[in-house]
């Protein structure tokens, strides 16, 4: 059962405060917590220290494994989905302050600007010096952090929007783009073109890009690879690792270590 996220202060809307670098902590507590449509003038970084969550906005969903962030430009709806028992960071900055794309995007965080979220999200009100100083730092070392390819385009189009939501609540369905034209009532080669069109992705390559963000948000949150292979519909473990090697070139275990590494080598560059 999803609960809505609690913030220390329920009722502050961000967009009111002054401050150019807003950080909040959130520790999410058993079972998976969401926090439903919604927008701010305030551009917005996601960011999961611990478990996963999954970012939605009108066009595509967005996934942030331990170590990854997700940028959210001010002005976009848009809802985050966490694990169970995920340590999670909200930073709010003022969208001129920063270099980065008008667009949602998964970040690799270097352990330097790890640490200046949680420093900024525990600083103390009355030391607005110091909190000054992390965030010009922060604001400076944001825009040279990596850009991982961890996002599921979506589409407006009723009928896509259709087969997404049935892929999403039962990403183990197998049905086929044939079944799949029946259900929504066009012809196999018309559901093919309109796929493409809309995602830039062939069906079969949308699906699994589906199964990725799925199979990094369970292994994030502790699921076994057995279990998540299971658990989207693969008739092997091997298949599933097979498929997974293939999309992001290492296989589960060692792509969530690379993504580690490679926040850690930002700062070096």
């Amino acid at each position: 059962m999803r609960q809505p996220l609690r913030f220390p202060w329920p009722n502050l809307d961000v967009d009111d405060l002054s401050a150019p670098v807003i950080a909040v902590r959130v520790d999410v507590t058993g079972t998976r917590a969401e926090v439903p449509d919604h927008r701010h003038r305030k551009a917005q970084l996601v960011f999961a220290s611990g478990g996963g969550v999954t970012c939605r906005v009108p066009s595509g969903l967005w996934m942030v494994p331990p170590h990854c962030a997700v940028w959210v430009p001010g002005g976009m709806q848009h809802s985050n989905l966490a694990t169970a028992n995920a340590r999670l960071f909200f930073v709010y900055i003022e969208p001129e302050l920063v270099d980065l794309p008008d667009r949602c995007c998964t970040l690799s965080i270097s352990p330097l600007l790890r640490e200046l979220i949680v420093e900024l999200s525990d600083q103390a009100a009355d030391d607005g010096d110091r909190a000054d100083l992390l965030a010009r730092v922060l604001l400076r070392e944001l825009p040279r952090m990596p850009v991982q390819q961890l996002h599921l385009p979506l589409s407006s189009e009723p009928r896509l929007k259709r087969i997404a939501a049935a892929l999403a609540d039962n990403p183990s369905d197998r049905r086929t783009l044939g079944e799949w034209a029946g259900i929504v009532a066009l012809s196999e080669s018309s559901l093919a073109r309109l796929i493409v069109r809309e995602t830039g992705l062939t069906f079969g390559r949308w699906r699994q890009q589906l199964h990725l963000i799925v199979a990094l948000r369970e292994l994030t949150s502790g699921a076994s690879v057995q279990q998540v292979s299971a658990d989207l519909g693969y008739e092997s473990v091997a298949a599933f690792i097979t498929m997974f090697k293939k999309a992001l070139g290492k296989p589960p275990a060692k792509y969530l270590s690379s993504i580690a590494r490679e926040a850690g080598s930002a700062i070096a560059d």
